[in-house]
C-alpha cells in the first residue's frame, strides 16, 4: 500500500513539473520564424534600437530607391520647405520613373518649392527629382555624392557607399539591411522627412503653374499601423522596402531587401508584413529574472567606519526586474555585459538603494539596469557580532576601570582632607 502511495506521489510530482515547464515555454516562446522571399531583412525596436528579426543583415545589397531616404535627409538638413529649387539639365536627362517622363513635361529652369520636391521624391520616387535636389543642394551631383558618403561616415556605417542620389543601379552603390536601418532611423527622426514618408497623396507643381498629383508607392501605408516608409526596385536590387510601424505605442522599423518582383507587386509587401507581425509577437528571452542573483560582489569595509581593521563581505547582487534580450544570432554573438559597482557601500545595503548598474550592449542597442543588494545591514551586524560584542565589553570594562579609578582618587582626596582638619 505504501509503495502505491509513493508511486502516485512520484507521478503527481512529474505531472506538476511538466505542467509548470509547459507554462514557462508558452510564456517565453515566439511564433515560428517567418518564411520570406527577401534575401535580407531586419526589424528594430525604435525605443531601444534592439534587433528583433535578422536575416543576412550585414550582406552587401543594392538599395535601389530606398537610397532616396538619404537624399531626403540631406534636403531637409540643407533647405527650408519654402526654398525654391531649379529643375536642372541633369534632372531632365533621367528617364523612368520621373515626373518629366511619366507625368508632365518639365522645362529646365522651372522651379519647385523644396516642399514639393520632397513629396515628388518620396511619394512618386521621381528619379529626376533626386538629381534636381542634388544639383540644388550641393551645386552638382559629384558634390552631392560626397555629401551622401560624408553622412554615411557620420552615421558610423561600415558597409555603405553611395554613387547616385536616386539609387539607380551602380555596382559601387550598395548598403546592407543593418546600415539602411540606421539611415531610415535618422530620416524618420527628421520631422519634415517623417511627414513626407507618411503622406499618401499630394498635389505638387512648379511655380510656373504646372500641377501634378503624386501617390505614395508604399501599399502598406496607413494599414495595420504603418506610419511611413520608402519603396525601391531595380532588376539587380529586386524589390526593396523600408517601413515604420506603430502598434499600441510601440514603434518597429522594418527593412526588406531583394524580394521578388511579381506582376501584382505583392511579395515585398507580404514579406514586410510577415516580418513586422512576427516582430510584434516575438517575446524576449530572460537573461536574468527578477530577484535572481546575477553575481556576487566583494565589498571591503571597516566595521567601525573610518578606523579599525578592514574586512570584506560577499554581497549578492540582484535585479528588481526581468533583464531580457531578443534571441537571434547577432545579439548572442555581440552581446556585452558591463557592471559598474562604484556606488557600492555599506550604507546602501538596505535593499532599496541601487548599488550599481548592468549595461547590456548589442550592436547599436544599449540598455542599463539598476542593481540592488539582497544583503541587509543586519547581515553585516551579524557577521561582526563577536567583534562588536567584544568591543562593547572592552568599552564597558574601560569605562568601569575609569569609574573605579575616579572613585579611588576621590576617596583618597576625602581622606586627605579629613587628616588636614
Amino acid at each position: 500500500m505504501k509503495l502505491k502511495k509513493k508511486r502516485f506521489a512520484i507521478i503527481l510530482s512529474l505531472l506538476m513539473i511538466l505542467i509548470m515547464n509547459t507554462s514557462v515555454l508558452a510564456e517565453t516562446s515566439s511564433a515560428p520564424m517567418p518564411d520570406i522571399y527577401a534575401q535580407a531583412a531586419i526589424s528594430i525596436d525604435l525605443s531601444t534600437n534592439e534587433i528583433i528579426y535578422e536575416k543576412n543583415i550585414d550582406s552587401l545589397m543594392y538599395p535601389a530607391s530606398t537610397t532616396k531616404l538619404m537624399t531626403a535627409l540631406l534636403l531637409a538638413e540643407n533647405k527650408n520647405k519654402t526654398d525654391l529649387l531649379t529643375y536642372t539639365d541633369d534632372a531632365k536627362k533621367k528617364t523612368e520613373y520621373s515626373l518629366n517622363t511619366n507625368l508632365y513635361p518639365i522645362n529646365v529652369v522651372v522651379k519647385f518649392t523644396a516642399k514639393d520636391a520632397m513629396l515628388g521624391l518620396l511619394l512618386y520616387s521621381g528619379n529626376d527629382v533626386a538629381y534636381m535636389i542634388a544639383d540644388n543642394v550641393a551645386g552638382n551631383v559629384d558634390n552631392f555624392r560626397n555629401m551622401m558618403n560624408d553622412k554615411v561616415t557620420k552615421l558610423g556605417l561600415k558597409n555603405t557607399h553611395f554613387v547616385t542620389p536616386n539609387g539607380l543601379h551602380d555596382q559601387n552603390h550598395y548598403t546592407t539591411a543593418y546600415d539602411l536601418s540606421i539611415i531610415a532611423r535618422a530620416a524618420f527622426k527628421n520631422d519634415w522627412v517623417k511627414e513626407a514618408m507618411g503622406t499618401k497623396k499630394a498635389d505638387i507643381g512648379t511655380t510656373s503653374g504646372i500641377k501634378m498629383t503624386v501617390e505614395n508607392r508604399n501599399k502598406l501605408l496607413g494599414s495595420n499601423g504603418c506610419l511611413g516608409g520608402k519603396t525601391g526596385y531595380t532588376t539587380e536590387a529586386g524589390k526593396c522596402l523600408v517601413a515604420v510601424y506603430e502598434r499600441d505605442g510601440r514603434k518597429i522599423l522594418g527593412i526588406v531587401l531583394k524580394s521578388v518582383y511579381d506582376k501584382d507587386d505583392t511579395f515585398v509587401f507580404n514579406d514586410m508584413e510577415k516580418v513586422i507581425n512576427w516582430s510584434y509577437q516575438a517575446k524576449p528571452v530572460t537573461l536574468y529574472s527578477n530577484g535572481s542573483v546575477i553575481k556576487t560582489e566583494t565589498l571591503k569595509y571597516k566595521p567601525f567606519g573610518f578606523f579599525g581593521p578592514e574586512k570584506s563581505i560577499d554581497v549578492p547582487v540582484v535585479a528588481r526586474q526581468d533583464i531580457t534580450y531578443y534571441d537571434n544570432k547577432v545579439n548572442k554573438a555581440e552581446q556585452k555585459l558591463s557592471f559598474d559597482f562604484s556606488k557600492l557601500s555599506i550604507s546602501k545595503l538596505s535593499g532599496s538603494k541601487s548599488i550599481g548598474t548592468l549595461k547590456i550592449t548589442e550592436r547599436d542597442s544599449v540598455k542599463t539596469y539598476e542593481l540592488y543588494s539582497s544583503l541587509s545591514k543586519f547581515a553585516v551586524l551579524k557577521a561582526n557580532f563577536v567583534l562588536y560584542l567584544g568591543s562593547l565589553i572592552a568599552v564597558i570594562a574601560v569605562a568601569a576601570l575609569i569609574i573605579f579609578i575616579i572613585r579611588k582618587i576621590n576617596s583618597r582626596k576625602r581622606r586627605n582632607r579629613t587628616y588636614y582638619y
